[in-house]
């Protein structure tokens, strides 16, 4: 006969945190709140929400970085263009399943910041000097998936 003792959720926590996320939903489904270890779940919590939000700047910046390269890297346009379209593209698409209203809120307040992070990358990427200081896009533009800056034929954006 196998005899089961009590799991301490905060050791558990310390050994396997996998196993504690396990164990912590099973206490959740079966409503046993006041054996959950509030503690931990408050910090998983909390880290949960700033992954995510983490996750949906980081995409904002791949658009922004390769959006730059598409409209401003003349010298490799011809060889990487439609490189850089499908990262915009997928992208755009991963950040739309992400994408709630608080943090597109977020993303909207963030964006300078965003831009700059992104403006920093392709400056050393490409050595460009002539990337704008200020974003030139607009949020909805960047999320727009048909949604590209037009260039004219001498490689100028109209």
């Amino acid at each position: 006969m196998i005899v089961s003792t009590p799991i301490n959720l905060k050791e558990l926590y310390e050994i396997d945190d996998y196993l504690w996320i396990q164990e912590t939903v099973k206490l959740l489904k079966e409503k046993k709140f006041n054996e959950l270890d509030l503690d931990n779940l408050i910090e998983e919590l909390d880290d949960v929400g700033k992954e995510r939000r983490k996750k949906v700047e980081s995409l904002l910046e791949q658009i922004i970085r390769h959006l730059l390269l598409f409209q401003y890297w003349h010298e490799e346009r011809d060889r990487c263009y439609r490189h850089w379209q499908g990262e915009i593209f997928s992208f755009r698409r991963q950040l739309k399943k992400d994408l709630t209203t608080n943090f597109y809120n977020y993303l909207s307040q963030e964006l300078a910041n965003i831009y700059d992070d992104a403006w920093g990358y392709v400056t050393r990427k490409s050595g460009l000097k002539n990337l704008p200081e200020k974003c030139p896009y607009t949020l909805e533009e960047l999320l727009d998936e048909n949604w590209l800056p037009d260039i004219n034929e001498s490689g100028s954006i109209e």
